[in-house]
Order: structure tokens, then sequence, then C-alpha cells
């Protein structure tokens, strides 16, 4: 008896209507649409975003006090550590400055000066230091989890601002120990810290965009924040090294619009009796409220733009 052996079945075997459909792509994204379908991680509009961020709001908040409670879990001294590294750059920065360069003349006050300048600016740069590892130090949340990317800069922002409140405690030590009480003036702070908080955000998630892209701008900032810190009057006074034809009117001008000088200066002004109205440049709070607004919305925007892109390649 001879064995009979079925042939495989073929495309060109099937009938034609037992084939799927063949749809050109834009009869694709029309069929997808009209099933409700979404690309997958696709960017949401901007309000859609910012309902999402703000439906994420304990998380950013919990994962901010998270990260404090670890940075120095590891130490010895714990949190301590939040205290004494600004207290420890003053004190070098006193004898290197203050002492052989000799700055502190001409600036009365200059311990207050000088600490609260370096408490101050470590806010911004500590915000931006972070803010380069915001997406590349948290890759695997990233491409494991599904929420809105910003989440991560904003609450490593929020990080820094809770360190630096915890850090004024030691700071109001060392204004009453030199003579400077507390006074109305001081409420001034508070309005000046929450612009400066804004604008370190905004150019936090600047950072973590450029840095998610490019990591090699990780190792190139701390370059660029210790020109920026000589360039901010953290250890010398503004007034008394601009003065006369030293430099060009738009050097000048450049130096007092600064954003991180202009937000130092605001806090002096509210915690030190010595430095008055007269040290601050014209319409300071106007050029706050404006650095503020333009880092604080065109750095979310910017970072916004780039969503669907990270955690991929």
């Amino acid at each position: 008896m001879v064995s009979q052996t079925t042939a495989p079945a073929t495309l060109a075997d099937t009938p034609p209507s037992a084939l799927p459909p063949v749809y050109a792509p834009g009869e694709l994204a029309a069929l997808a649409a009209r099933h409700g379908l979404t690309v997958s991680g696709a960017r949401p509009t901007l309000p859609a975003y910012i309902r999402q961020l703000w439906g994420r709001r304990h998380f950013i908040t919990a994962f901010a006090t998270a990260k404090l409670t670890a940075q120095y879990s590891q130490a010895k001294l714990g949190q301590v550590w939040q205290i004494m590294t600004p207290l420890l750059n003053a004190t070098v920065y006193y004898f290197i400055f203050g002492v052989l360069m000799k700055t502190k003349h001409g600036v009365p006050d200059y311990v207050p000066f000088l600490v609260t300048g370096v408490f101050i600016w470590t806010f911004t740069s500590s915000s931006i230091t972070v803010g380069t590892r915001a997406i590349s130090g948290n890759i695997g949340l990233v491409r494991a989890l599904h929420f809105p990317r910003a989440s991560l800069p904003i609450a490593l922002a929020l990080q820094q601002l809770q360190q630096l409140l915890f850090s004024l405690g030691a700071l109001v030590l060392i204004l009453l120990v030199f003579g400077q009480y507390p006074q109305p003036s001081w409420l001034l702070a508070v309005p000046a810290l929450a612009l400066q908080s804004v604008f370190n955000t905004g150019i936090s998630m600047v950072m973590a965009r450029l840095a998610a892209r490019t990591p090699d701008i990780a190792q190139l900032t701390p370059f660029i924040l210790r020109t920026w810190m000589y360039a901010s009057g953290v250890m010398w006074s503004m007034e008394t090294m601009l003065q006369g034809d030293r430099v060009p009117h738009f050097v000048k001008l450049a130096l007092e619009i600064n954003p991180a000088a202009v937000f130092i200066d605001l806090v002096r002004f509210a915690f030190i009796d010595s430095f008055d109205g007269g040290q601050l440049p014209p319409h300071v709070w106007a050029i706050a409220a404006g650095w503020a607004l333009l880092c604080g919305v065109g750095g979310f925007i910017y970072f916004w733009k780039a969503e669907e892109s990270y955690g991929r390649g």
C-alpha cells in the first residue's frame, strides 16, 4: 500500500478571505485612533502632563524625603553632614579669601556675609548637580515604570530644598553669634528662597535632559559651577569689586543680573543688617522673578518635549 504525504500549506494556498487585511500607514493610524490606541511612551499634551505630575505629587515628596534620608546613611555622623559640609566650605573660603586674599576688608559682618553666600550658593549648585543624574542615575526606574519623567528632577530639586531648610537652623545660629538678630526683614528670605527654588528646579530639568542625551555633561558640570561660583560674589562683595572703571560696563551688568548673585544678595539683604538696599542691583526683585519664570517654565517645557526619549537607546 502506497502512503500519500500531504504537502504543507503555503500562503499561496490560503483563500483570500482568510488573509488579514492590508492597511496603509495612514489607515493604521486612523484605525488605532478609532479604537483609542496610542503609541507606547508617547509624549502627552502639556496640560495632561501637568495633571499626571499633580497625580504623582505624593510620590515626588516621598522620593525626595527618601533620597535625603539615605544621602548620608553610610556616614557615622549621618545627617549632621548636611550642616557640616557648607560650614567646612565656608571655613576654607574664609581663610583663603577672607584672610589670605583679604577680601573681607571693606565688607562689614564678613562671616555672616560669607556663610550666607555659601549656604545659598550650595542650594543652587547641588540642585544642578543632582539634576544631571536625574535620569541616568535612575535609569532602572525609568525603564521599568511608566510615570512622568519630570517627577525625578523635581523630586531631586525638592530634596535640595529640604536640605537647605534643615541647614538654615545652623545659619541662624551663626547669624545670632555674630550679632544679627531676628527682624521683620528676615521674612523677605521666604519669597527669595521660593523664587530661587523655582529657578533651581527649572535648571535641574534642563540639565537632566542634556545629561540624559550626553552623559559627559555630568563630568563638565563641576568646572562650570566652580567658575559660576567665583562670578557670583559668594566670597567677595560685588559692590566693592565693581567700584570705579576696573571692569567694562557690560561685564558689570552681567555680574549684577547673574541669577546666583541676585538670590544670594536678596537673602543677605534679608538677614544681614549692614547689607542694605544700596548694595542690591536696580529692580532686583523683578530680576529674580524674571529668572524664576524664565528658567522654571522654560526648563519644564524643554524637559517635557523630550519625554518619550528618556530611558531609550
